[in-house]
């Protein structure tokens, strides 16, 4: 058995988005702290290539906070979405409409 074999073995990750799994080489890494340059013991979550493409790119500062104040996961969406939008207001002020 050669020495570097292992390396050439397909890992199969699942999509934390979609829950397809695919090929470890056909997924996007991500950090939910934002940091995915730091690898120091660290693991990380997948996401599929279409998902990673539909993600927000822009800053999220404070979302993992909100979401745990929210205690994100342990209501229905309904009362989730609910929360989330009243907490964003509150803190930021009223959300604007996009423009057509």
């Amino acid at each position: 058995m050669a020495l570097w074999s292992s390396r050439n073995r397909t890992e199969t990750v699942t999509c934390l988005a979609c829950g397809v799994d695919v090929a470890r080489s056909d997924a996007r890494e991500y950090d939910k702290h934002g940091d995915r340059w730091d690898r120091d013991d660290k693991t990380f979550e997948h996401l599929c290539k279409s998902c990673f493409g539909d993600l927000c790119h822009q800053p999220r500062d404070g979302l993992e906070d909100l979401l745990v104040d929210l205690e994100a996961g342990e209501n229905s969406q309904g009362v989730f979405l609910s929360q989330y939008l009243s907490t964003v207001e509150d803190r930021y002020g009223p959300l604007e409409e996009g423009q057509d």
